[in-house]
Formats: structure tokens, C-alpha cells, sequence
């Protein structure tokens, strides 16, 4: 009998997990729409395939580009910023930490990596920052919703949030902070795969079967993944657009100064979203009145929320120095509305 009612159990949950996806909310909110406000319904997919179809070119080449990054083991590259002076290894990690193509947790054996051959915490937290916020994929994610000025704005941002953040920590441990700021380790990272620490790349890598096979399905993951969430977010935007009131956003997060921009990342920190639903929402938010520099903010913030990230850091440090890499986030996110509000305006 317990292992019928085991069973029943593990059904009633492998199906939950089924339908706990972003293909169910993509699914049902047009469905939801057209039972609830059928005139609607068109205006809703035209605007959500129209921008899907948009971003089209953007999402194969960010595939490919991860993709071949993935099989030439370029990750490997990323370790070298961490070698000699420290003012030297800021810059290069705050630099190469947009280009790491880590997926989720690689990131914690990697910067465990580090902390154990002896990297000095400022370079690694310049490192910490500046890598979830931009990525190759993310990069084109973002052109294609919300332009290149707003993608190389939110690049620049991620380099400029590193070296604030590695050489904040560096002053702070001059200081005396952060005295002791490593959580005890009695063993290594999330087990998913071997650090990518070491290894040399292979730019050639359709020479090697193996390395063919890994390109293979990259693309074929990286193509499926990216598909599920830009298709939730292409429909949140339409959702956005024509049922939130343009003046509601507009008097929240709209407007000059920093008050707005300090609103928006006070919200995008908790509110997390990933790297590659933010930027079609924000595009949506924008077009209702949005500042720019609040859009920006936004995403800075969110992306030093993400749970990869924070568990990152949660698992290798002490509470203090937790709670720094929020602050100095926040505190970047802001910096970073501001100067892109008086970029834009200008």
C-alpha cells in the first residue's frame, strides 16, 4: 500500500513539475485572454509574435556563440585574469566577467577555485559582479529588445560595477574589514561538472568528435532554453502593454532625477528576473513611461539578485561580506541608472 501511495505521490509531482513551466504561462495567457477579453486576443499575440520574430537573428547567433565557446573550453582563458598584481587582476576580472560563459552553477567551483590557489577576495567580488549582468547571449538578448545603446550601456555598466566593487572591497580590507572573510570549506563545488579552472581552448574544435558532439547540444539546449523564456517574456510585454496603465509606470519609475532610479532598483532587486526575460519586459515598461535610467537600474539590480549568484557567494563567504556584495550592487545599479539617464538625455 505505501508504495502505491509513493507512487501516486511521485506521479501527482512529476506532473505538478510539468506544469509549473514557462510553456504553461505562455500557453494559458492567451487562452486566458481570449476567454476573458476575446477582442483582445489578437492584439496580444500580434505583439508578442512580432517582437519574437524581431529578436530572431539575435537569438541564433547568441546559441552559436555560446555554443562554440562551450566546446573550445574558452572558459579556461577566464582564470589568467586572476594572475599577477591586484590592481591588475580587478580590472581584467571586473573585464572577463561579462565574457564567461558559465552556466549556473559553474560559477561556485570556479570562483572556489580561485579562493583556494589563493585569489585575493577583491579581484574575485569584481569578478562576482560584473558577471551576472552581461553575457554573449544576453548581450544580443538585450540589442535586439531594447537596442544597442541599451546593450552596450548595460556592458559598460557590468565593467564599471566590477571595478567599483573590487576596489571598494579592496579599500575596505585595508581598513581592517572583512578580516576573515572565507566560510570554512570541507569540500568542492555543486558536483554538476569538473571546475573550468584549467584546460587549454581549442579553437578548432570540429576537428575532435567529442568536442563536435558538446557543440551539438549546446545549441540544441541553449536554442530550446532561450525559446522557452523569450516567448514567456514576448507575452508578459504584450500583457504589459495593454492592460497596465501607461501613467502608473510613468509616476512610479518615470521622470527625471534619482528618485525614480532609486525606486526601480529598490523593485528589480527582489523582483529578479533572468537576464534573458528582463529586457523584453523592460522594453514594455519603457514604452509606458519608463526613464531610461530607471530601465537600467532595474536590470543591474535584478541581475546581481540572481539566486545563481547570490548562492555563489552565500556558499563561499562570511554573512559581512554577503551582505557587502548586495550593497555595492544596489549601490551600482544606482550609479549606473544615473549616469545612463544623463547619457540618454544628452
Amino acid at each position: 500500500m505505501s508504495d502505491a501511495l509513493q507512487t501516486a505521490a511521485g506521479s501527482r509531482f512529476a506532473w505538478k513539475d510539468r506544469l509549473l513551466t514557462p510553456w504553461t504561462i505562455t500557453i494559458a495567457a492567451p487562452l486566458s485572454v481570449a476567454a476573458l477579453d476575446p477582442g483582445r486576443v489578437g492584439e496580444v499575440l500580434s505583439i508578442a509574435t512580432g517582437a519574437f520574430a524581431g529578436t530572431l537573428p539575435y537569438i541564433a547567433v547568441a546559441v552559436l556563440l555560446i555554443a562554440g565557446l562551450k566546446a573550445s573550453g574558452a572558459e579556461s582563458l577566464i582564470a589568467k585574469a586572476f594572475q599577477g598584481r591586484e590592481n591588475r587582476m580587478i580590472v581584467l576580472a571586473a573585464l572577463f566577467g561579462g565574457l564567461a560563459p558559465f552556466c549556473s552553477c559553474e560559477v561556485i567551483p570556479f570562483v572556489a577555485g580561485l579562493l583556494a590557489v589563493g585569489a585575493p577576495l577583491p579581484a574575485v567580488m569584481a569578478f562576482w559582479l560584473s558577471s551576472p549582468l552581461i553575457d554573449p547571449p544576453t548581450l544580443f538578448i538585450t540589442a535586439g529588445a531594447l537596442g544597442w545603446d541599451f546593450a552596450i550601456g548595460k556592458a559598460i555598466a557590468a565593467i564599471g560595477l566590477g571595478l567599483f566593487g573590487g576596489f571598494a572591497m579592496r579599500a575596505a580590507l585595508a581598513g581592517g574589514w572583512f578580516a576573515d572573510p572565507l566560510k570554512p570549506r570541507s569540500g568542492g563545488g555543486c558536483g554538476c561538472r569538473k571546475s573550468p579552472f584549467s584546460g587549454t581552448p581549442v579553437w578548432r574544435f570540429w576537428r575532435e568528435d567529442a568536442r563536435m558532439d558538446l557543440f551539438r547540444s549546446e545549441l540544441a539546449a541553449n536554442a530550446l532554453f532561450l525559446v522557452k523564456w523569450l516567448a514567456l517574456a514576448y507575452v508578459l510585454e504584450a500583457l504589459l502593454i495593454l492592460y497596465v496603465p501607461a501613467s502608473a509606470i510613468a509616476g512610479l519609475v518615470g521622470g527625471e532625477g534619482i528618485l525614480p532610479i532609486g525606486i526601480a532598483a529598490l523593485v528589480g532587486m527582489p523582483a529578479y528576473l533572468n537576464s534573458y526575460v528582463a529586457p523584453p519586459l523592460l522594453a514594455g515598461l519603457t514604452e509606458q513611461g519608463m526613464s531610461a535610467g530607471a530601465a537600467m537600474a532595474f536590470m543591474v539590480a535584478g541581475a546581481v539578485s540572481s539566486v545563481p549568484a547570490m548562492a555563489a557567494v552565500w556558499s563561499l563567504v562570511k554573512r559581512e561580506v554577503f551582505a557587502a556584495y548586495l550593497g555595492l550592487g544596489i549601490a551600482g545599479a544606482i550609479l549606473a541608472g544615473v549616469a545612463f539617464q544623463f547619457i540618454a538625455r544628452g
